[in-house]
């Protein structure tokens, strides 16, 4: 989709210092005994961890997209169950910016169930974005590339990759498709942090994009 032709959220470029450092393997604010015993900390590992516990799972809302609309989500399993859990709601909270697009409501509650802080202030200016545009969009976007690195029992930060060269933006009004050709922008580059909140989700609380990544392009 031509989400590049649309304005970027200024919340998501003011968190780019605060994701650079703790998305690079620094120490961030994590203190020793804050590790969970037994996970490890990328997101291509398998080992079980024991802190992961889906017994008691919280009322999640209902973020079933329309027919037209899919996220494909690729390598997002890995089998340790606190990098399955974070991985989960990373990608809840991005299927539920495109589901309040979809619904043209920038105030969709599933949004702040799996986004706070800045993400969240982001997020609902995105959609804004498309609702004063005045486009919604169809297609499948497809995240690719996850990765995890774990900070402390409630702290955690996610980077991926977006492939959006089938998806792409429709009127609301007059419900045309605009299939421009996909170039290197179709490709999202994300760094995001997540805080696990009382309840046990993930939530998204910074987020980062950058179009064109050579992470993330063919």
């Amino acid at each position: 989709m031509k989400r590049r032709s649309l304005p970027v959220a200024a919340a998501l470029v003011a968190a780019a210092a605060l994701l650079t450092t703790a998305c690079s393997g620094g120490g961030g604010n994590s203190k020793a005994d804050d590790a969970i015993p037994g996970a490890d900390t990328r997101g291509t590992q398998a080992s079980p961890s024991p802190s992961a516990d889906t017994s008691d799972e919280p009322h999640r809302p209902d973020i079933t997209l329309p027919g037209d609309v899919k996220d494909v989500f690729e390598g997002w399993h890995t089998g340790n169950p606190t990098n399955d859990a974070i991985l989960a709601d990373a990608g809840r909270a991005q299927t539920a910016t495109n589901y309040a697009i979809i619904k043209g409501n920038p105030d969709e509650p599933a949004l702040a169930f799996y986004r706070q802080g800045n993400a969240l202030v982001g997020g609902a200016k995105w959609v804004k974005s498309f609702v004063d545009a005045g486009i919604t969009y169809t297609g499948t976007v497809r995240y690719f590339n996850p990765d995890v690195i774990i900070y402390s029992k409630t702290s955690a930060g996610v980077t991926f990759c977006t492939d959006e060269t089938k998806a792409f933006n429709k009127d609301t009004k007059t419900q045309k498709v605009d299939r421009t050709p996909p170039d290197s922008d179709s490709y999202v580059y994300y760094n995001t942090h997540l805080k696990r909140n009382k309840d046990g989700v993930w939530q998204t609380t910074e987020l980062v994009s950058d179009r064109g990544n050579a992470k993330c392009t063919p």
